[in-house]
């Protein structure tokens, strides 16, 4: 049996557990999915559960995303395709997982930690361009939005820099880009009407 072909699956059940669900369940027996966005994900968590809920979701997060890539690359002998494939399940899974009837989070954490493994650079990139336009505008969905479509070009630029990135990376990357941008497109709207949350924490 070639466990190559494992590698989709455990990347998907990875990124399809629910942490954000999880942690705020343990700690105060509510549902995340009903309170304030609905979402699963950090932002959500924080604001409604606490910064340090929140930090803790955004940790593990990512690191089911950078799991999946790691065990990804171990399993395949550092195969890029079979890692940026890994990358794009983990991603899918956290947004469709199978647990919650297909409704997960938006995918920016572990998108972060799945392409820690491929691009480090590019990935510390987005970290400071999403700091920065939530430093001055305070919107965390702005700066996921901006640092996701940034993403293909600033892992374009840094992977091999130079050199063209490997096409499975450079699909991968604008795949989960277009993935978690159309995730936003709630927000997005809420936006353009200036009804967008501020990003505020609950204490």
């Amino acid at each position: 049996m070639n466990i190559q072909w494992l590698i989709p699956v455990a990347a998907y059940l990875l990124g399809s557990i629910p942490f954000g669900l999880l942690i705020v369940k343990t700690a105060s027996g509510r549902d995340i999915r009903e309170t304030g966005s609905g979402n699963i994900g950090a932002a959500n968590v924080a604001r409604n559960a606490g910064a340090v809920a929140g930090a803790l979701t955004l940790l593990l997060d990512a690191g089911k995303g950078y799991l999946a890539v790691w065990l990804a690359g171990r399993l395949a002998g550092g195969n890029i395709r079979m890692m940026a494939l890994a990358a794009v399940l983990a991603v899918l899974g956290h947004m469709f997982p199978v647990w919650l009837s297909f409704r997960g989070g938006k995918g920016v954490a572990t998108g972060l930690g799945a392409f820690l493994p491929i691009c480090w650079e590019a990935m510390a990139a987005g970290v400071v361009l999403w700091l920065i336009v939530v430093a001055f505008w305070r919107y965390s969905s702005l700066g996921s939005i901006v640092a996701a479509a940034a993403m293909p070009v600033l892992v374009y630029v840094l992977y091999a820099p130079g050199h063209a990135p490997p096409e499975f990376v450079t699909l991968g990357t604008i795949v989960v880009s277009l993935l978690i941008l159309a995730k936003h497109r709630p927000n997005i709207e809420r936006l353009i009407a200036g009804k967008e949350s501020k990003l505020k924490l609950k204490g």
